[in-house]
């Protein structure tokens, strides 16, 4: 018996190589690999196999293709597994790598699309982020009660500046370079608290650079309206597509192109229908004359405030912010600003956490009544009062009872 077996495979050893592999795969003596794996391979070998090399089935490792006998050493070896390569990095003996274009986010788009520099940070919380100008190296005149930003006027390359506050004794008059110093002075001679406050924070919305920032009243209020009841990366995506949509503008469009066009051709920069509505109207009433920047410029701080609520569209604090910090007037001051009514509150020594708590509606922290007879003895600097009311939180209330 054993002398058979023994035969048997002598005459096996004698047979060639390939003979004996192909007869092996044929009569099933070889166990297939399981399908999971034959998959596996497949898609291994279709993903590294070079562009140029043929299809063939004899090139297909064991248990892929239709199952042909193999012709190679090379061809019955496994594949490789797939190594990781970083990101643009080129694989040996495959086609060069073309990777996207990268996407810009909403902040990328605003400087792709607006022709204007970059503005310095000068400013605080302009609603519209206004280009800082050194037109003018001499101190301007200024005034609490009067517009003290140069006016630009849309569509047009000069800007315009209240010279009224210019006579008087120069030693005492009031200009763009003393101006936030005085303000200052006065706030914490009315109440010494605020020292620690104001040396802690310098406020570059009232320093001499702010008050060179030009203001281009449509601009701001266009992007007023664009900023409403959206996240501020909506609201600079959607004003980067409404100055893409008019090309020929320098920096923004003007009321005029922008009275003139429909209503579906605004809401394509991402309006809806009624922002559409408030911004083609707000054009309007510029091209009219209705608004102009010389009113802005002339206009006492309670007509500003008047005129401006009357444009649909724009809501009470939307203007204040605008004649705060486009205008740059100094005695704005903002009740409904939630705020400005947690930093009074705490500035008066309540505990803000309870009154949140309890709700009250539109003034969940103090009454207007409140705010209103607090702030009066401040004016006519409340807009630097209201600015710092921002921040009172920043400094250690001890610190502002012990003052």
């Amino acid at each position: 018996m054993s002398l058979r077996r023994s035969a048997r495979m002598q005459a096996s050893a004698a047979l060639p190589n390939t003979g004996a592999e192909s007869s092996s795969l044929a009569s099933g003596e070889q166990k297939r690999r399981p399908a999971s794996r034959t998959k596996k391979i497949a898609q291994s070998t279709s993903q590294t196999a070079p562009p140029a090399a043929p299809a063939a089935a004899s090139d297909a490792p064991n248990g892929v293709g239709n199952g042909d006998a193999l012709q190679s050493s090379e061809a019955s070896e496994t594949p490789r597994k797939k190594r990781k390569t970083q990101r643009g990095t080129q694989v040996e003996g495959a086609s060069p790598i073309k990777l996207p274009p990268t996407t810009p986010t909403p902040a990328a788009i605003g400087l792709m699309t607006n022709k204007t520099p970059k503005p310095k940070p000068y400013s605080t919380g302009d609603i519209d982020d206004p280009s800082p100008t050194h037109w003018l190296a001499r101190p301007l005149p200024a005034s609490p009660h009067q517009t003290n930003a140069p006016v630009q006027i849309p569509g047009a390359p000069q800007v315009l500046v209240d010279y009224s506050n210019l006579g008087g004794n120069p030693a005492t008059a009031i200009t763009t370079d003393n101006l936030l110093e005085k303000a200052c002075a006065h706030l914490v001679q009315v109440d010494p608290r605020l020292k620690p406050v104001v040396e802690k924070h310098y406020c570059r919305v009232f320093c001499p650079e702010g008050l060179r920032e030009e203001v281009d009243p449509f601009r701001s209020l266009a992007s007023g309206i664009m900023a409403q009841q959206v996240s501020g990366a909506a609201a600079s995506s959607i004003k980067a597509k409404f100055i893409s949509l008019f090309p020929s503008a320098p920096s923004f469009p003007t009321p005029a192109a922008v009275a003139a066009s429909s209503l579906p051709f605004l809401r394509s920069a991402g309006l809806s229908q009624r922002k559409a509505e408030y911004i083609q109207g707000l054009a309007q009433q510029f091209v009219s004359g209705e608004l102009s920047a010389e009113m802005l410029l002339a206009a006492s701080d309670e007509e500003v405030l008047e005129r401006l609520v009357k444009v649909r569209g724009l809501g009470r604090w939307s203007v204040e912010m605008f004649a705060c910090f486009g205008l740059k007037r100094m005695d704005v001051f903002s009740t409904g600003d939630l705020g400005v009514q947690r930093g009074m509150a705490a500035f008066m020594g309540k505990d803000v956490s309870k009154l949140k708590a309890k709700g009250g509606g539109k003034w969940k922290y103090m009454s207007e009544k409140d705010m209103l007879e607090h702030s009066a003895k401040f004016a006519p600097y409340r807009s630097l009062f209201m600015w710092y009311m921002w921040r009172i939180e920043d400094v250690k209330l001890d610190a502002i009872q012990d003052a």
